[in-house]
């Protein structure tokens, strides 16, 4: 059997938020971000529910036996630019720290382009952080990515 048919893909529901939180935190350039995890925190289980009432959004996990290993984040944009050409933003890619070089990523990302496809889509995007050692940026780059503009960001909850 191979890793992709040992994999489930789903929708977040909300007894996975601790599942979801511990493979956010489980990575050190964001723990200090949402550090401590707590599932039952109202505003995480308010983002869930947001998320799934809006046909845009989409908060992934993704299965092994049983067990979350993985999960991303995934955000249709309508647009008017490139003649109005919707695009797929992927946030918060993370596969549990055991998981990783397994190529679990790698299916993940190609079927957030197969759901890109199915919803019209004609790019799929993302940022990496600059914070991490450059894997992340060697390992979407190999999936055809290219860094293609500089991201700025305002942080509005300081």
């Amino acid at each position: 059997m191979s890793v992709q048919d040992e994999l489930t893909f789903r929708d977040a529901r909300p007894e996975d938020l601790a599942a979801v939180l511990f493979l956010l935190a489980d990575d050190t350039s964001n723990a200090p971000r949402i550090a401590p995890p707590d599932p039952s925190d109202p505003r995480h289980i308010a983002a869930l529910a947001e998320i799934d009432a809006d046909p845009n959004n989409r908060l992934i996990v993704v299965e092994r036996a049983g067990e979350i290993i993985g999960t991303f984040h995934l955000t249709v944009i309508p647009g008017v630019s490139l003649k109005a050409g919707r695009r797929l933003q992927v946030e918060a890619v993370r596969v549990r720290s055991d998981c990783r070089s397994a190529g679990i990523g790698r299916l993940m990302m190609r079927w957030a382009e197969d759901y890109a496809r199915e919803k019209a889509c004609i790019l799929v995007q993302l940022t990496t952080d600059r914070s991490r050692d450059g894997r992340a940026r060697k390992f979407y780059e190999s999936l055809g990515f290219s860094a293609s503009h500089d991201g700025m960001k305002l942080r509005l909850d300081r």
